[in-house]
């Protein structure tokens, strides 16, 4: 598969590894591309650099890992692009970092995934890899029992099998939660956050 990433920081590039590691094509996605060939060539040949607009157009599936504050900026960029396409939101909301868009996207009804979705309305939006943190990733993908999970929700159900499977070719096990607004459940300041539990525990947490 395609896969673009949006944002080369440490989400981002360890997850694009995992996949580059399972046989995906990966395009890794920053303002200054350049900047990544270093990373590109650590990963080999089914990774690639350009700018956003180029992962955006690249990728069957485009991961979105930026800090929330950037959001409104990347929408008026991407949101034609993302039209039709899976989006994977990683994004968490941290008033130190995104002040009032984070205060924001947290009271929107379907939590900070739904604000962000909102300004993509046709992109096929699921949020996930928000959870664990990066060096959690590395250092557990493909550990022989009781995988880490990751939650995910997503209102497209065709979207969330895609990303379940893309879970599972980075090494853990996914756990669909549900709807988009159920993400809600798994933001910063919940049980699951931050915790790396095991895909068992987590569905006795999110049912």
């Amino acid at each position: 598969m395609r896969i673009g990433v949006v944002g080369a920081g440490m989400i981002g590039s360890t997850v694009a590894k995992l996949w580059v590691d399972a046989g995906h094509d990966v395009r890794l996605a920053s303002r200054h591309p350049e900047a990544l060939a270093p990373l590109v060539t650590q990963l080999g040949a089914r990774a690639s650099a350009g700018t956003p607009a180029d992962a955006a157009t690249f990728g069957d599936v485009v991961m979105v890992t930026v800090p929330l504050n950037a959001m409104p900026g990347l929408a008026r960029d991407l949101a034609p692009l993302l039209a039709g396409k899976i989006v994977i939101d990683t994004g968490n909301a941290y008033e130190k970092r995104d002040g009032d868009a984070a205060r924001i996207a947290t009271q929107h009804p379907a939590g900070s995934a739904g604000w962000a979705a909102a300004m993509f309305p046709r992109a096929r939006w699921v949020k996930g890899f928000n959870t664990v943190y990066f060096k959690v990733l590395a250092s557990e993908a493909h550990r022989q029992s009781d995988r880490v999970g990751i939650p995910l929700a997503g209102d497209d159900r065709d979207a969330l099998e895609t990303v379940a499977t893309l879970v599972r070719d980075a090494g853990f096990e996914p756990v669909i939660a549900g709807a988009l607004a159920r993400g809600k459940e798994f933001e910063p300041g919940t049980p699951p956050y931050n915790t790396g539990k095991s895909a068992r525990d987590l569905r006795g947490l999110l049912g």
